[in-house]
């Protein structure tokens, strides 16, 4: 890699890390909660931007959503243009000038102000290196802080802009990387003191709109700039995609915008999401007496998580030259590609942003657990230890390696988060992490081999074997790995095998906790798996969540799974 592209990459890395605080503090120009979500969504082409720039800005307008993420895929794609260092005081001004002819409205006191404070502390600095990256980010950061006044939501909420702050940590580790400044800087929390939390009671306006994002082909010649299109709706924001257009709106009349849409030339992609400003959309943490981190590799969606005070670490999903975060993906489409014979992986997140995610979490909420994906699966146990042992200096951050992946190290995290909520003994809380570790169980049900085959958990020949004569193998993570525990026919005989285990291995029912999981099956897991286990075990919870990705990969469509603990 350039090392512009190691800045981007690092860059991305530290947004990533950061991305759940963002979404706490959004407000403007909506309180929607996912400034940080869009970020990382829309960015994240920038992991891979060595292998072809003009491929990557291309990725970043087709992947680009909500307001932030359009208004940066602008000025990164102007960004991503520059030949090397000595080139990038120009792409600055040209991204800058990109975003801002982007909006409709533009606003100060947004990530735009940032644009324009970076064009004009870069233009100003003859050469890249430490006095003037401490410079840039001086200035960054002083711009930042201005932005709590500027916008009046933003005051009413005492907190900085959510897409600003975002900008400001992408920058910090982007010039850090590129200037040689290297390590970390001082704490956000250090940087804006005071300027990172709701103010208490603020409370947001409802709304009856909803977030659109498009990719249309214009017909005709019909005027298609922000000012001419200002009809559609608010938050406008237009970008260039080749010969279509990416627009972002909000509107409260979903009927109206698709037919004003028709008359402009063919809608290529729709999606539509409610502007929901709820608690929990919002991703407002409980207090805890230990905070609890774990791997998105378990089946613990990403709303139950917030809900318990969890953090998730995200693996990557790859498909082709596309890269994005587990939990931002979306499942039909995953299955829907691997029922049509596309090959996708996994991977880890670089060494960097692990590294920064670690930092962020023990930043913000102080004594963290990290209820690790089994080391037999990944190396992530490995990576924290050694960030740990090199540079946890308060020594916050505890790991212990769960030997689970998939929905039993889903349900150990979220029961050790319950407990973490209840009580204010973080010593129990270790002991009973430690007790679910042994205790937790799981039996994961295959519909096809051939997804086990191609990742390489199964050899050909056996996967081969396995389809030839339609055998379903039961497998269930753990320490040492995946193993098999049975081989039947149907999937009525796999909901049996389950009924079976758990009515043998669960011995207080009214204590119990079951996680069911599905693949691209939903139906049939809530409308005929979930009634028998209620009926089985009419005292015990029953949880029906999403299989994770980083498992569905592997294991494919049709599969499901269930994992059970009993609560001491």
């Amino acid at each position: 890699m350039t090392m512009l592209a190691d800045a981007f990459a690092a860059g991305y890395a530290g947004l990533s890390a950061w991305s759940d605080l963002i979404d706490r503090i959004n407000v403007f120009p909506v309180a929607d909660a996912d400034t940080g979500a869009n970020l990382r969504i829309s960015l994240s082409p920038l992991c891979a931007c060595g292998q072809d720039p003009a491929q990557t800005a291309e990725q970043m307008v087709r992947s680009a959503t909500g307001n932030s993420g359009n208004i940066a895929a602008a000025f990164f794609g102007a960004l991503l243009e520059a030949a090397d260092e000595n080139d990038l005081a120009r792409q600055v001004s040209q991204g800058r000038k990109r975003a801002r002819q982007a909006v409709a409205d533009p606003k100060d006191g947004t990530m735009l102000t940032v644009f324009d404070t970076l064009a004009e502390v870069v233009a100003r600095c003859p050469t890249l290196d430490l006095a003037s990256g401490e410079t840039i980010l001086a200035a960054l950061r002083q711009t930042v802080l201005a932005t709590a006044q500027t916008q009046a939501d933003c005051r009413a909420a005492g907190v900085v802009d959510a897409g600003a702050l975002g900008m400001y940590i992408f920058f910090d580790a982007f010039f850090r990387t590129l200037t040689g400044m290297g390590g970390s800087g001082p704490s956000l929390f250090t940087l804006f003191p005071g300027r990172l939390a709701l103010a208490t009671g603020y409370s947001p306006p409802p709304s009856e709109a909803y977030c659109v994002d498009v990719l249309l082909t214009p017909a005709g010649n019909h005027q298609m700039g922000p000012a001419a299109l200002a009809h559609l709706g608010e938050s406008l924001v237009v970008v260039s995609e080749q010969a279509r257009l990416k627009i972002h709106v909000h509107t409260p009349d979903l009927q109206a915008l698709r037919a004003r849409l028709a008359g402009l030339g063919e809608v290529a992609h729709w999606s539509a999401e409610p502007l929901d400003f709820s608690g929990e959309r919002r991703g407002q943490r409980p207090e805890a007496c230990l905070h609890i981190m774990t791997d998105a590799a378990g089946s613990l969606p990403r709303h139950l998580a917030r809900r318990h005070g969890i953090s998730l670490l995200d693996s990557y999903i790859i498909h082709g030259d596309m890269a994005r975060p587990e939990s931002l993906c979306d499942p039909a489409t995953i299955y829907g590609l691997m029922r049509q014979g596309h090959r996708l992986t996994t991977a880890q997140a670089s060494l960097a942003e692990r590294h920064r995610q670690y930092r962020s979490v023990c930043e913000e909420f102080g004594p963290t657990l990290y209820l690790c994906v089994g080391s037999a699966f990944t190396g992530n146990h490995g990576v924290a230890l050694a960030w740990q042992q090199q540079q946890d200096q308060e020594q916050l951050l505890e790991v212990i390696d769960t030997g689970a992946a998939s929905g039993r190290l889903g349900l150990i995290a979220l029961m050790v988060g319950r407990l973490a909520l209840r009580t204010d003994d973080a010593g129990a809380v270790k002991t009973y992490a430690l007790a679910l570790v042994r205790t937790c169980r799981e039996y994961v049900f295959i519909d096809t081999l051939r997804y086990l085959v191609a990742s390489g958990r199964v050899s050909r020949a056996s996967g081969l074997f396995g389809d030839f004569i339609h055998l379903k193998p039961v497998i269930s993570p753990t320490p040492e790995g995946v193993r098999k525990m049975g081989l039947v026919r149907s999937r009525a005989a796999q909901l049996a095998f389950a009924l079976d285990k758990a009515r043998k291995e669960i011995g207080a029912p009214a204590r119990a906790v079951l996680l069911l999981q599905y693949s691209d099956n939903e139906p049939w897991v809530r409308e005929v798996a979930q009634p028998q286990l209620h009926r089985l075990l009419p005292g015990a919870e029953v949880l029906v969540t999403p299989l994770s990705l980083t498992s569905g990969i592997h294991m494919g469509p049709g599969a499901w799974s269930l994992a059970f603990a009993e609560e001491g």
